[in-house]
């Protein structure tokens, strides 16, 4: 089992930057843990260039924080490129991560 060590992207405080736009703060913070599955996917369909996508698992050891705020992960920094967070299961004392896309939001 491969090692993990990356930040985990996390939506913070809704703020109001001008009077009625608000915008959403991300905060990312570093975590350790265990890569449980390493899976690559192309998806052709009807695209001139294919989408990449993973449906790699990663296990990380959880602090309080990432406990309180399992609804507000959003990506993971993972061999130097954002991917998208799709599912979050708690088995504690760790999350594991399942990964997709590549992320293309907000970032910290």
């Amino acid at each position: 089992m491969a090692k993990f060590y990356g930040k985990v992207g996390f939506i913070g405080e809704t703020t109001e930057v001008t009077p009625g736009i608000w915008e959403e703060l991300m905060e990312s913070r570093p975590y350790y843990g265990d890569v449980v599955r390493n899976v690559r996917r192309t998806d052709n369909g009807s695209k001139i260039n294919a989408t990449v996508s993973v449906a790699n698992q990663i296990s990380v050891v959880a602090d309080v924080f990432a406990y309180d705020h399992v609804h507000a992960i959003r990506y993971v920094e993972w061999g130097s490129t954002l991917w998208e967070v799709t599912s979050v299961e708690v088995e504690h004392p760790r999350l594991v991560l399942t990964l997709g896309g590549v992320y293309t939001g907000d970032k910290a």
